[in-house]
């Protein structure tokens, strides 16, 4: 005889079932992001105290690793804040679902096929591969490169701050970089590091190899060459130092002349500076001069470098570089009059076209929502309004010193927007819809549009 399930049980069962993998991804996020606020709160994790609001959203900002910051990170925390913030960091870079697939192997847990589905998406592999071994192979690399980067800035560091001070601070940065967070334990982040290569360089390696994405890191070491590589690979390696020069030369030519950043400087350090604020505006958050103080005309090429972002499956933000080149191919090609938008000898697919252009159409507008929102709530002018909200949601943190003063409601937008620039602006709109597949078409029609 078959005995039938409470209903209570059925109910729970079928509300599992529902959960869609954006939820899943979303749930999880959470299910940090709150006790790591109330850590924060606590005497042993600050030195004066937060309130939930000002946890909250530092909390969000390192697991988002964003780098925005209400209060000074470097003196308002404690050694047990800064190790909460460090973790928090490490956990958003490499992700939540990569994180917790390689705790439960370490415990020898059974992992489930969702569970290894979640994380294939995360890595961006669509391939039948063993996703547990390629889990540690990318956690054991991200170590190592950090330990890399923080022997490095120890060079810097040690000398001037001694032993153990100096090599908490480079490891502390070296996490924050490469993870693309951009918190600084420095009250003036990394200004007066601008003429300084090994600082500059170091740092600037790490974020750059982290915004690449872990889909081209494990692609190049497995192809090995330009020509076997895979279409993403391709595109990454080819639009991240163009964005990168271009960046750099835009910032050098409007800024050289401002004595407020790079005026004054030899020609040396002025072009080192600007390839610096060119890399850490793709998601990176580190600054090497006054952002406030920047021109109008460099504080806009800075905020289109942020809107970008970086790689996808990467450490970084933004509605992701490759998505910026296929909106680009696909403009050319309909230009050109081109029947379909092809690269590197091969076409790119409808759906990957269409998925772009409406990562591109759902961001603007998130932002344009959260600047209508923060003109309402805060009395700042609008160019910083505008930077503050670009930057909260590539995922950056460089901002014209308004953070710290925004009002309650203005750390919520912000804290919100934080969290769908770290998510993907896919996965709030897929929650908020229900995709139905139909096979049902209708005759075209002709709508004028340009």
């Amino acid at each position: 005889m078959k005995i039938p399930k409470h209903p209570i049980f059925s109910m729970r069962t079928q509300r599992a079932k529902r959960w869609s993998e954006p939820q899943i991804i979303l749930a999880s996020f959470l299910s940090i992001l709150i006790p790591a606020s109330l850590l924060l709160m606590i005497p042993a994790g600050s030195v004066t105290g937060l309130s939930f609001v000002d946890a909250l959203f530092t909390a969000t900002s390192a697991i988002s690793v964003t780098g925005l910051g209400v209060v000074d990170t470097g003196t308002h925390f404690t050694l047990m804040g800064h190790i909460v913030l460090m973790l928090l960091m490490q956990i958003g870079g490499l992700g939540q679902m990569t994180l917790s697939l390689l705790l439960l192997s370490m415990l020898r847990a059974r992992i489930g096929l969702r569970q290894q589905l979640l994380a294939k998406e995360a890595l961006g592999q669509e391939t039948n591969i063993d996703v547990v071994k390629l889990v540690r192979s990318i956690v054991i690399f991200a170590c190592v490169i950090e330990l890399i980067g923080m022997s490095i800035l120890a060079f810097r560091w040690v000398p001037l701050l001694g032993w153990e001070k100096g090599l908490f601070y480079s490891l502390f940065h070296a996490i924050s970089a490469f993870n693309n967070a951009g918190f600084s334990l420095f009250r003036s982040n990394l200004m007066g590091y601008e003429a300084d290569p090994l600082v500059s360089l170091t740092i600037a390696g790490l974020f750059i190899l982290g915004g690449l994405g872990f889909t081209v890191i494990i692609d190049l070491w497995r192809k090995r060459r330009f020509s076997r590589l895979q279409l993403h690979s391709k595109l990454m390696l080819v639009t991240t130092p163009m964005l990168l020069i271009i960046g750099m030369l835009l910032l050098f030519l409007l800024e050289r002349s401002n004595p407020a950043t790079l005026g004054g400087q030899d020609t040396g350090s002025q072009l080192l500076a600007s390839f610096f604020q060119s890399a850490t505006a793709r998601t990176a958050g580190f600054n090497t001069i006054n952002i406030g103080a920047m021109t109008h005309a460099s504080l806009l090429v800075m905020m289109v470098l942020m809107f970008i972002g970086a790689g996808s499956t990467s450490t970084g933000g933004g509605i992701k570089i490759t998505t910026f080149a296929i909106a680009n191919l696909a403009t050319h090609a309909f230009l050109t009059k081109k029947p379909n938008v092809s690269v590197f000898q091969r076409t790119i697919s409808r759906q990957v076209i269409f998925k772009s252009l409406a990562i591109i159409v759902v961001s603007s507008m998130v932002l344009i929502v959260a600047m209508f929102l923060l003109m309402i709530t805060e009395k700042d002018p609008f160019i910083e309004v505008m930077f503050e909200t670009v930057s909260a949601f590539g995922t950056v943190g460089l901002s014209m010193g308004v953070t710290s003063d925004l009002s309650t409601p203005g750390k919520l937008i912000l804290i919100v927007v934080m969290i769908i620039g770290r998510l993907g602006p896919l996965t709030l709109a897929f929650m908020l819809t229900k995709p139905r597949e139909s096979k049902l078409t209708y005759p075209e029609g002709d709508v004028y549009t340009g």
